[in-house]
């Protein structure tokens, strides 16, 4: 299971309303090689594809690919807005380190 947090929610659906997003879009969340730390994070607004597994919370979707899953189960995603940086955040349990920027991770083996 993933869970996003009430800023997450209220960021998502304000992107996906700002974009005219088609119906049944959301969060799309999947973990590639990359990143100073070895996997990396990569996000966009998508379709889900009929393989991928759904998470709703307050209205809105994050969808993730069943070979993510396995890497992002039972993270959160959190959504920060600060003066030097704001964006969407995974508080992933599954990690053990994450480089500073906290978009790339090293997994627990």
């Amino acid at each position: 299971m993933i869970q996003l947090t009430p800023s997450a929610i209220t960021e998502l659906s304000q992107m996906l309303e700002a974009q005219q997003a088609l119906a049944g879009s959301g969060l799309r969340i999947g973990v590639e090689k990359g990143g100073c730390a070895g996997l990396q994070y990569a996000m966009r607004i998508a379709q889900p594809d009929p393989t991928d597994h759904l998470f709703s919370d307050g209205g809105v979707t994050l969808i993730v690919d069943s070979e993510s899953l396995s890497f992002l189960d039972g993270s959160t995603i959190d959504y920060i807005d600060a003066l030097n940086d704001s964006g969407f955040r995974v508080i992933n349990p599954n990690a053990t380190r994450s480089c500073g920027c906290g978009t790339s991770f090293e997994p627990k083996i």
